[in-house]
């Protein structure tokens, strides 16, 4: 299904239980989407591009959490906890450790990776197969330590 349509069904929804959080996150979203697409004019956006721009948002609500964590700021920390979880629905699920670790094993026997030299390799070839439901992150931590 296509993320948009959906997207704004759901602000619809929250307009009609007034949910202030959810419908102010979907619209943020929604924006970012529409600023994408303009971006990329005249060719068309794809759900892959859509997601890639969710992935993004996602990215930056935890970040703003570590930081807000930093300077003590829990009210903040609370309020991007809160859109992060909004945003986070719309994710595919996500792989867990152990998938993680049986696919970076997996591919670094495949592409024959003996250093640390040959990283990028295995992460593109893994964030390929794992089709953007591996966490880069962890992707990266079981590379490096695999590679090691």
């Amino acid at each position: 299904m296509e993320i948009l349509p959906k997207i704004m069904n759901e602000i619809k929804d929250a307009m009609r239980s007034k949910d202030s959080l959810k419908l102010n996150t979907l619209r943020f979203l929604q924006a970012a989407i529409k600023n994408r697409e303009i971006e990329i004019r005249p060719n068309p956006l794809t759900d892959e591009e859509s997601m890639t721009v969710l992935k993004k948002l996602v990215k930056q609500r935890k970040e703003s959490i570590e930081q807000y964590k930093a300077g003590n700021r829990q009210d903040l920390v609370d309020q991007e906890a809160a859109e992060l979880k909004i945003l986070e629905a719309y994710l595919p699920a996500q792989m867990t450790k152990e998938q993680v670790e049986k696919l970076v094993i997996g591919v670094i026997a495949s592409t024959g990776a003996k250093t640390i030299k040959d990283m990028g390799a295995v992460m593109k070839e893994v964030l390929v197969q794992s089709g953007g439901t591996a966490d880069n992150k962890l992707v990266s931590e079981f590379v490096r330590s695999k590679l090691s």
